[in-house]
């Protein structure tokens, strides 16, 4: 764990398990514990051909939105096969391989759950529906404090913990507080407009309850200092900030947050190291300073941290 203090710019190496050494009794740790479902399945067409879909998000009653690869093979009305006893069929054709496919059976979620795998970042590589690491996947590419399911990808700040770590923070008097963002295309969605304000971020849902909403919203107010694990956590928070409170809710955001943006939700963040022209790394920037950023990315660099979803991470004081 690479530690950077903003107000110093120093920089210090550590370990993830020094992270209550750097808390305080009364500090608030915010936890994104949206679980990740096995959204990726493959599908056959009536005429024998396999694809490859990933599940995004449920828009009506039976009605899923996909992505599919190769797109180019699924058109309009066809019907796909994605177990013996459980079928779709594609009534829109959506930009960028996206699809909109609507199901006779009720529960999709359950189909995934018996047939889907894990929706790896697609740098680690696994054979076309290989079942000798499915169990493993969907275990490990989850949060230790993941509870309802929706994302698409793990909220990957959370990965570092264990429960033991978490027992170790409540000790010490640390307040951990839950939040729930629905991780989809939006959060690792790369940046191609050539202005960074023309980027459309697409919208992701996030959900606080009362009792998490206003525990963030005391500590803000007693000035103990409030990190969020990850960089969905901090889009939930700023978008759930208003008039010196955070609103309890459900909700959708597509806020989007580089360099200008003015932080009033959070004190601290907890991170993993990110791709170039991204999202997550301006956010990143936004907070901490883009100079001091790229300072600290080449230091990693240097000192070979791993980067990514199974990478290290950086604590942002």
């Amino acid at each position: 764990m690479m530690v950077c203090d903003r107000r110093t710019g120093d920089i210090r190496h550590a370990r993830f398990a020094d992270l209550p050494e750097y808390c305080q009794k009364g500090d608030i740790l915010v936890l994104n514990t949206s679980r990740v479902i096995p959204a990726k399945i493959w599908g056959k067409k009536a005429d024998g051909r396999t694809v490859e879909f990933l599940f995004l998000k449920e828009i009506g009653k039976n009605t899923w939105e996909v992505l599919c690869r190769p797109a180019r093979h699924v058109r309009m009305g066809d019907r796909i096969a994605f177990s013996p006893d459980a079928a779709g069929q594609v009534v829109e054709l959506g930009k960028q391989g996206k699809r909109i496919i609507q199901f006779r059976e009720d529960n999709v979620l359950s189909l995934l759950g018996k047939a889907g795998y894990a929706p790896l970042p697609p740098y680690i590589r696994r054979k076309k529906e290989d079942r000798a690491y499915r169990s493993e996947d969907l275990e490990r590419y989850q949060t230790v404090f993941a509870q309802k399911e929706g994302s698409i990808a793990a909220p990957t700040a959370g990965l570092h913990f264990t429960q033991e770590l978490l027992d170790k923070l409540k000790e010490k008097g640390v307040r951990t507080c839950e939040l729930s963002l629905d991780v989809g295309l939006a959060t690792f969605q790369p940046v191609r407009a050539e202005r960074v304000e023309d980027h459309p971020m697409l919208a992701e849902t996030y959900e606080i309850s009362e009792e998490a909403a206003q525990s963030i919203t005391d500590g803000l107010k007693e000035k103990h200092p409030v990190t969020a694990v990850g960089t969905t956590s901090v889009r939930a928070l700023e978008s759930a900030y208003e008039d010196g409170r955070v609103n309890a809710g459900r909700f959708s955001t597509d806020l989007f947050i580089y360099p200008g943006y003015a932080f009033q939700a959070i004190d601290r963040l907890l991170t993993n190291f990110h791709l170039p022209k991204s999202t997550l790394l301006m956010l990143v920037s936004a907070f901490a300073g883009r100079d001091f950023i790229l300072k600290a990315y080449r230091e990693a660099v240097h000192q070979k941290y791993r980067f990514y979803s199974y990478g290290d991470c950086m604590l942002i004081l």
